[in-house]
């Protein structure tokens, strides 16, 4: 005959068991959801370079490799954009270092090349393009150069920031990074597995910071509450 006390223990090991199996079921349903993702992510990554469909208004190189900033050259020599920014820029590095290595006249260079120096991530360069696209009246169309692997969080951080203009991806095929070899190189595998991790924080956090925006008040309204509590003294 089975004792009260006996039962309740059974009954607490079958709901342990029922909580152990839907943790294990629920892990397994991420987990796989994630290498599903991941896998996608790296299917997606451009395996070559391709023309831009059409002339933009402006063309943002972000460091990270020469290669970014000497494609983004040519783009704006070749009438591809009418002003450049290369956002991320080491604050040792002079301009007229920079001028030498790009393939753009002096002339072009001291025109339409804007170095940004504030920019420490790619969170960084997607604000620090936005005010400089503000102050040059960049308001429809823009060209992305930068490496293949990143451009997706680029383009996602920098879409965020610039809603309203429209993006021309670039990406760059990197000399040291074959994303091809994703399934059969762990180093590769490894290395678009941590940028797919960001791409993931990106999204993330652009999204908590689009629903945190649409709920504050317009910004008619915000200036309105400024004006009067500004104390002129």
């Amino acid at each position: 005959m089975t004792t009260p006390l006996r039962q309740g223990e059974k009954n607490g090991l079958s709901a342990m068991r029922k909580i152990a199996g839907a943790i294990f079921l629920g892990s397994a349903c991420v987990g796989a959801a994630f290498l599903l993702g991941y896998a996608g992510f790296a299917l997606s990554l451009p395996r070559e370079e391709f023309a831009v469909p059409a002339p933009a208004e402006g063309v943002v190189a972000l460091t990270g490799g020469s290669d970014r900033v000497l494609d983004a050259a040519t783009l704006l020599a070749s009438g591809q954009a009418r002003r450049m920014l290369i956002t991320g820029v080491n604050r040792a590095t002079r301009s007229a270092v920079i001028a030498k290595i790009l393939p753009v006249s002096r002339q072009l260079f001291d025109c339409c090349v804007d170095l940004g120096y504030q920019a420490l991530d790619t969170a960084g360069n997607a604000r620090e393009t936005r005010e400089w696209a503000r102050q040059h009246n960049i308001t429809r169309s823009l060209i992305v150069v930068t490496s293949n692997y990143h451009m997706p969080r680029a383009l996602v951080e920098i879409s965020a920031a610039m809603p309203d203009v429209e993006l021309y991806p670039f990406p760059v095929v990197s000399e040291h990074i074959d994303v091809s070899d994703w399934v059969s190189n762990l180093r590769v595998a490894r290395f678009i597995g941590k940028e797919y991790v960001k791409y993931l924080g990106s999204l993330l956090r652009t999204k908590v910071m689009r629903d945190f925006d649409d709920s504050e008040p317009p910004p008619q309204l915000r200036r309105s509450v400024a004006s009067t509590t500004h104390d002129p003294g």
